[in-house]
C-alpha cells in the first residue's frame, strides 16, 4: 500500500501492574506489523517464560550504571528497587525510518520520554475496571507471592494518580475493546499532519499536475 512518508512515533502505554497494559501491548505487536517493541534494559530477575533480548535485556546494576553514566538511555527509572531503561540509538533509528516504537513503562518512564522526545510521544494510560479486579488479576498471574501482590496494590494508588498526565486514558473493562481503542488512537496519530514528513512534497506535486 502506497503511503505518504512520515516520521515514526513513540506509543507509550502505562498502568498499575496487573491492569492489562502488557496484554494489550502484545496484542498490538501481534496485529500491527508497523510497530515494534522497545526492549528495555533491567536489573530485575527474569520471570518464568521470559527471554533475554526479547522481553528485556537483563543486566546487573554495574552494567546498567555504566550505560546510564555514558548517556545510553532515553529514560531510566527505579521501580520496586529494580532499574529499567530505554536505550536511545535503536529508537532514533526506527523513528527516522518511519517505524513506530511501543513502550511499556511506568509514569516515571513516560514523563522522562515526554521530556526527551516531545512530540514524538503519544501516551496512553490503562486503568483497571476496579480495585478488586486489579487484585484478582495480580493473584491469577501466579508469578508473584502474596507479599508482592500486596506491595503492587499499594503502589497502584501512586501510579493511578498520574493518569491525567497522559494524552489518552483507556479503562480496561474488556481486552478486545481496549485493544481496539488503542489501535484507533494509533491510527489517528499516524495521520497527524506534523508527522507526515512527505506531505508538503506530495501536495506540491499534486498542485503542479492540476
Amino acid at each position: 500500500m502506497e503511503t505518504v512518508p512520515r516520521r515514526g512515533l513513540m506509543l507509550v502505554l502505562s498502568s498499575p501492574s496487573g491492569a492489562g497494559k502488557t496484554t494489550i501491548a502484545r496484542r498490538l505487536l501481534d496485529e500491527d506489523a508497523g510497530i515494534a517493541p522497545s526492549i528495555s534494559h533491567t536489573t530485575r530477575q527474569k520471570r518464568r517464560g521470559e527471554v533475554d533480548g526479547k522481553d528485556y535485556h537483563f543486566v546487573d546494576k554495574d552494567v546498567f550504571s555504566q550505560m546510564r553514566d555514558h548517556g545510553a538511555f532515553l529514560e531510566w527509572a527505579v521501580v520496586f528497587d529494580n532499574y529499567y531503561g530505554t536505550t536511545r540509538a535503536p529508537v532514533d533509528k526506527a523513528l527516522g525510518a518511519g517505524r513506530d516504537v511501543l513502550f511499556d513503562v511506568d509514569w516515571q518512564g513516560a514523563g522522562a520520554l515526554r521530556d526527551t522526545a516531545g512530540e514524538d510521544v503519544v501516551s496512553v494510560f490503562i486503568l483497571p475496571p476496579s480495585a478488586e479486579a486489579l487484585a484478582e488479576r495480580l493473584r491469577t498471574r501466579a508469578q508473584d507471592s502474596e507479599e508482592v501482590v500486596s506491595q503492587r496494590m499499594r503502589g497502584a494508588s501512586n501510579e493511578i494518580q498520574h493518569w491525567d498526565e497522559y494524552d489518552y486514558v483507556v479503562v480496561n473493562f474488556d481486552v478486545d475493546q481496549s485493544v481496539a481503542a488503542v489501535r484507533a488512537i494509533l491510527a489517528a496519530e499516524r495521520l497527524k499532519r506534523g508527522r507526515l514528513t512527505g506531505l508538503e512534497a506530495f501536495v506540491q506535486g499534486l498542485l503542479s499536475s492540476l
